[in-house]
């Protein structure tokens, strides 16, 4: 478990989302897609679960290379130009035996092994590249509002809304069951919010709508209403708490 300090200072972020109210959430939905698909060159597309409730949505879930990330990369057929160790620079770039420098942050897993196969085939006929991580950030979740423990918590298998709550301390008594935040970035530029009614699905005794969190989710408990905001904007007005990929 990792403490963000900067937590404290979310509740100013979040009043200053609210400022940019237009539209509530069940209004919203086709203004938010337009916009978000001229800022971002394309909107999510809405999904919708058996009962017809906007869920929301996804991006690839595959792990992007962070600075500081650091793998080991064997060649099987060319055992000398193999490394261990190779750390991402805080630019973005690696150096590599043989071919020099690369850019490979914001790159998964396939596409890094696919961009140093045509590096190295250069100089290698059909190298044949396999890579492991060493050291990577860890999935995670942050909490924070009107809860027991607010940080950053380690993401470990799946962990629903409730949870999630739950494993941060559970709510205050000041808390405000009814308009729980779920933050989820679903591009580089743009962010999702949507508010979840924790009170109403506890009551009814339904979980179904209980989302399941994805890596870098974050919760937010007020204790104010706020029952408006807009639903997509630009990940750069969360950027101290979901760091550019």
């Amino acid at each position: 478990m990792r403490t963000i300090r900067k937590l404290r200072v979310l509740p100013a972020v979040i009043a200053a989302v609210a400022l940019t109210v237009s539209f509530s959430f069940a209004q919203e939905g086709s203004r938010a897609e337009d916009t978000a698909a001229k800022a971002a060159g394309s909107a999510p597309a809405e999904s919708q679960g058996a009962t017809g409730d906007l869920q929301l949505q996804s991006r690839d879930t595959r792990y992007r290379m962070h600075a500081g990330d650091s793998f080991d990369m064997n060649f099987e057929l060319s055992p000398e130009f193999n490394q261990t160790g190779v750390t991402i620079q805080p630019d973005g770039f690696i150096t590599l035996r043989g071919v020099g420098d690369l850019k490979v942050e914001g790159q998964t897993v396939p596409e890094l092994t696919h961009t140093l196969q045509i590096a190295y085939g250069k100089i290698l006929h059909d190298p044949v590249i396999s890579l492991v991580l060493k050291d990577f950030e860890k999935p995670f979740f942050v909490a924070d509002g009107q809860i027991g423990h607010p940080g950053k918590y380690d993401l470990r298998g799946d962990v629903t809304l409730t949870q999630a709550i739950a494993i941060a301390g559970g709510f205050k008594d000041s808390a405000r069951h009814s308009q729980v935040l779920l933050f989820r970035r679903v591009s580089d530029q743009w962010m999702e919010a949507k508010i979840i009614n924790v009170k109403k699905m506890e009551k009814a005794g339904n979980l179904r709508e209980d989302p399941m969190l994805h890596p870098g989710d974050m919760l937010f408990v007020p204790k104010n209403t706020m029952s408006k905001i807009d639903r997509f904007f630009p990940s750069a007005s969360m950027g101290t708490f979901f760091p550019m990929p």
